[in-house]
């Protein structure tokens, strides 16, 4: 079965860090782009990060960057987003997903809540 599963999230405190982890099963993630999402209060829906397919560079949006990095581990199939410096509005439902022969490809989402 082809999955994205997401993991890592919870409840940080304002400048706070977490990383989170998107692992694929069913097929190999290396070569695909990966993208992560997320479902906030505030702004509804939000692409947030990207890695292209083999390569090591990311994405970012505007909200996040120089704050978040997204990474590869090809040998776990695994992508991770690492989050520093975090803020109350970073607070949401974290997704990450892929395309795969025109299929989109899905998790199943992680909380994030930022909050004192």
């Amino acid at each position: 079965e082809v999955r994205l599963v997401e993991s890592g999230g919870g409840l940080v405190q304002p400048g706070g860090s977490l990383r989170l982890s998107c692992t694929a099963s069913g097929f190999t993630l290396s070569g695909y782009a990966i993208y992560w999402d997320r479902q906030t209060p505030g702004k509804g829906l939000e692409w947030v990060s990207a890695i292209y397919s083999r390569g090591t560079i990311g994405d970012y949006a505007d909200s996040v960057k120089g704050r978040f990095t997204i990474s590869r581990d090809n040998a776990k199939n695994t992508v991770y987003l690492q989050m520093n410096s975090l803020k109350s509005e970073d607070t949401g439902l974290y997704y990450c997903r892929t395309t795969l022969r025109g299929t989109r490809i899905l998790g199943q989402g992680t909380q994030v809540t930022v909050s004192s």
